[in-house]
Parts: C-alpha cells; sequence; structure tokens
C-alpha cells in the first residue's frame, strides 16, 4: 500500500493511518493528536494500546472508522521483556512489586526452563487477562476498579498464541530479564502472559516493555511517529486498503447505482467471504458477500 501524503492541517479525506505510538501516552490522546493533524472529527483506532507500549496503532478517518471492523486486525505480533524475580500489582513495570523472589531461586531458572515452560502457552489457551486490563465488569472496566481498591476476578477466555520466542535471556539489576517476540489472537494479553511465566517458573514475573510490530496486514515499517505525521501526514486512502485487503469487484454503472443504495445484485457470483465494489471511476462503494443466488452488503462507503 502506497501512502497519500497531506499538509498538515489540512483536512484529508476518507482512509487509514498507522501511528508508531510512543509510551505514556493513551490510545486516546494519539486519536485526539490525530484529529487535529488530519483536520476532521471522525476519527477511531483498532486495538488499544497501554500507556507504557509503543507500536503499531491503526487509526481511520473518516469513512474509514466503518472500516476498521472489517478488517482482518485480529492477528497481532509483539516484542517484549518479561522481567522473572518479582510480581507486581499490574503486571506491568507501572504497578507495586508485592512480591521478590530469593537469589537462590532465580539462580535455578535456566534458558532450557525458560523455553520449557514457554512451550506451554504456545497454541490455543486458556488465559486469564490481567487484573487492569479494560474488560468491562458490571458496566465498568476492570482496571477502574482496581484504582477504586475493589477486588476483581476476571474469568479466563480462550486466545491463542501461534509464536512466542524466547530472543534474550540475560541477568538484570532486578532479575532476569527474558525477551520475546509473540503472534497472538486478538484478546490475548502480553501482561498475563508474563505473569503466568513467572507463576510458572515459581519466581513471579512482570512485563517491563512492550511494543506492537504488526495489527493484521499493519506493520512497524509502515507507521509513523506522530512527529512524522506533523511534518508529512501519510496516510493510506480506503480504495487502496479495500482493493488491497479484499477481493476487488468492478461494478459497471447499472450495478453500481444498486451498490450506492446497499440493494442485492442477483447472479453475481462473488467468492466466499467479503468482497469490495467500486465503481468505473475506481470509487470504493460497499463490501457485498454472496447469499445464494445474490450478492448482499455488509457495509456501505457511499451516500
Amino acid at each position: 500500500m502506497t501512502p497519500t501524503t497531506s499538509d498538515p492541517a489540512t483536512a484529508v479525506a476518507d482512509g487509514i493511518v498507522v501511528v508508531d505510538k510512543p509510551a505514556g501516552l493513551t490510545s486516546h490522546t494519539v486519536v485526539a493528536r490525530i484529529r487535529k493533524l488530519a483536520g476532521t472529527r471522525k476519527v477511531g483506532h483498532a486495538g488499544t494500546l497501554d500507556p507504557m507500549a509503543t507500536g503499531v496503532l491503526v487509526v481511520g478517518l473518516n469513512r474509514a472508522t466503518r472500516l476498521l471492523g472489517h478488517l482482518q486486525l485480529a492477528d497481532k505480533s509483539y516484542d517484549a521483556t518479561i522481567l522473572l524475580g518479582a510480581t507486581s500489582s499490574t503486571d506491568d513495570a507501572e504497578g507495586e512489586i508485592t512480591a521478590v523472589a530469593s537469589a537462590q531461586d532465580l539462580a535455578g531458572i535456566t534458558v532450557e526452563a525458560i523455553e520449557s515452560a514457554i512451550a506451554g502457552f504456545r497454541g490455543e489457551i486458556s488465559q486469564v487477562p490481567s487484573k487492569v486490563s479494560a474488560i468491562k465488569v458490571d458496566g465498568r472496566r476492570a482496571y477502574e476498579r482496581v484504582r477504586a481498591g475493589e477486588e476483581v476476578a476476571l474469568k479466563a477466555r480462550s486466545v491463542t498464541v501461534s509464536r512466542y520466542d524466547v530472543v534474550d535471556v540475560r541477568t538484570g539489576p532486578a532479575g532476569l530479564e527474558v525477551d520475546i517476540s509473540v503472534d497472538c489472537s486478538s484478546g490475548t494479553y502480553i501482561r498475563a502472559l508474563a505473569r503466568d511465566l513467572g507463576v510458572e517458573l515459581g519466581v513471579g514475573g512482570h512485563l517491563t516493555m512492550l511494543r506492537r510490530t504488526r495489527v493484521g496486514a499493519f506493520g512497524i515499517a509502515s507507521a509513523h511517529t506522530l512527529e512524522e505525521l506533523a511534518e508529512s501526514f501519510d496516510w493510506l486512502p480506503i480504495a487502496e486498503v479495500a482493493a488491497d485487503t479484499f477481493p476487488r469487484y468492478d461494478a459497471d454503472d447499472e450495478q453500481a447505482a444498486a451498490i450506492r443504495t446497499g440493494r442485492p445484485l442477483s447472479g453475481l457470483k462473488l467468492p466466499a467471504g467479503q468482497t469490495a465494489m467500486f465503481d468505473p471511476t475506481g470509487t470504493f462503494l460497499a463490501l457485498y458477500e454472496p447469499h445464494g443466488p445474490v450478492a448482499k452488503p455488509t457495509a456501505v462507503f457511499v451516500s
């Protein structure tokens, strides 16, 4: 996908911007910054990143905010560092250290032991999310309840960790530092992986660094920092994103007129799943999918 460049403070059209989020900012703050840079109020993001985390945040502009829900953004990749030997109240470095392993216990943790423990967290696993996650409990975010002093118990959920590699293991001033790379399904908490690895090894553990390197087809190589976007606002037009993400169908004038109003199309054989529908001028109109002998819209992006 080739980005389109707009001058800062000039309103852009419908599209996607891939942000390299810095540490210390919430995803909400990043969206607010993009609103100003893009010159539009209609901005949304896919896949929240915690303030301490950095990396890929996919942001939709104008009508592309509706496209975010249809993109294949479930699979994500992360680079992270786990500190073994200390347990945190939040499962990451922003929390209070609640337990510290002895030097003797840590000395018994070998690279082989770490690799063996990690093998049990690959594939489809049952994971209890971190207590400070954004999951709602009786209408309130779990992290809000924790910060208010409440005890929160979250239910385990099934997630898939397709890759969980050890990149490096070294002795740090506070314990063993383990660099990892992970490919996982949406809903996987890397903080929980850090916590559970520490539990499995009997020494405790928490996350000290997290960088998201990919969301679906959007990788870190195509991401831009907020400073770069302030200098040159690079974004991906909605038509290009749709054409690169879904099978493409180029409609004739009569079909395009029907698509614009969301009418079913008879006798049109589309592949399974969603197809991006374009008019003769190359304008992206809608997403359609087959329903027996007709094709019906799942989302129309023109009025």
